[in-house]
């Protein structure tokens, strides 16, 4: 099933997928949502459907970790939590990447719009419910120091964790969601422990895709170099954006994802 080679994009496709990744960087490393713009552009081009999340995966990897440095400012005093997440986070991304190498091209397909679209349904209901629950927020300063680690909030990430070795878009959008149920309010610091947790997934997501013999390595490599980019610019800017900006821009990210797989 995977011995076939990936078709090789022509240089004007490959220039295209690496605009995508650029644009997918800078995307991811606010929101989250980057991979539906590198995946079709790979499909666009050429690439059976599971080369092209492969080589996407791989490729986005180096942008998480840029946009991740971006927001360091923002984890200060977050290590406790950052630490926590990695475990996590790691395994629910070599469970996910395993199960999609073993679930047929039908069900991915009617599977993941779903995901995307509910994920940004949840992020949209999360502050309104936190504040049913709580009665008040908690300030964006302190929540870090204030929020208590606890087995329920580990599985929660490790779920996610699955769904981004799985797939992946929207992902970022899934753990901001996540993030919020976990008491967090500041949206920037948010984004910071979701690339440094949507890293995690996607460097055991795309070790295993890797030695699957699936990933077009030249695509991979070219968006990589503009994913860096984008991720580190992405990161920088959207801490200038007011806190509200954002998360409307997470949330039409969101949606418009999850309908353009829907309609697809």
């Amino acid at each position: 099933m995977f011995t076939d080679p990936a078709a090789h994009l022509s240089t004007s496709r490959l220039i295209v997928a690496a605009v995508a990744a650029l644009v997918a960087g800078a995307v991811n490393s606010v929101a989250g949502g980057g991979t539906l713009l590198t995946f079709p552009s790979l499909i666009a081009g050429g690439l059976t459907p599971l080369a092209a999340n492969a080589t996407s995966t791989v490729a986005l990897l180096p942008g998480a970790l840029s946009s991740m440095l971006g927001y360091r400012d923002e984890l200060a005093g977050g290590r406790r939590w950052a630490v926590a997440l990695a475990l996590p986070s790691l395994l629910g991304g070599g469970l996910g990447a395993v199960l999609l190498l073993h679930t047929p091209g039908a069900v991915f397909d009617r599977v993941v719009p779903w995901l995307v679209l509910g994920a940004t349904t949840l992020f949209l209901l999360q502050r309104p419910l936190l504040r049913r629950i709580r009665g008040d927020a908690l300030r964006a300063d302190d929540e870090m120091d204030h929020r208590r680690l606890t087995p329920a909030l580990l599985a929660g990430q490790l779920g996610v964790g699955v769904y981004g070795g799985y797939f992946g878009a929207g992902v970022g959008i899934l753990m901001l969601a996540a993030l919020g149920f976990m008491g967090f309010t500041n949206i920037h610091r948010m984004n910071g422990l979701k690339n440094w947790g949507g890293f995690c997934m996607n460097l055991v997501a795309a070790g295993i895709f890797a030695f699957s013999g699936i990933v077009d390595w030249p695509v991979a490599a070219t968006m990589a170099v503009a994913s860096i980019a984008g991720g580190y610019m992405g990161s920088r800017l959207a801490q200038r954006v007011p806190q509200g900006a954002v998360r409307g821009f997470v949330a039409v990210v969101g949606l418009t994802s999850g309908i353009w797989l829907l309609l697809r």
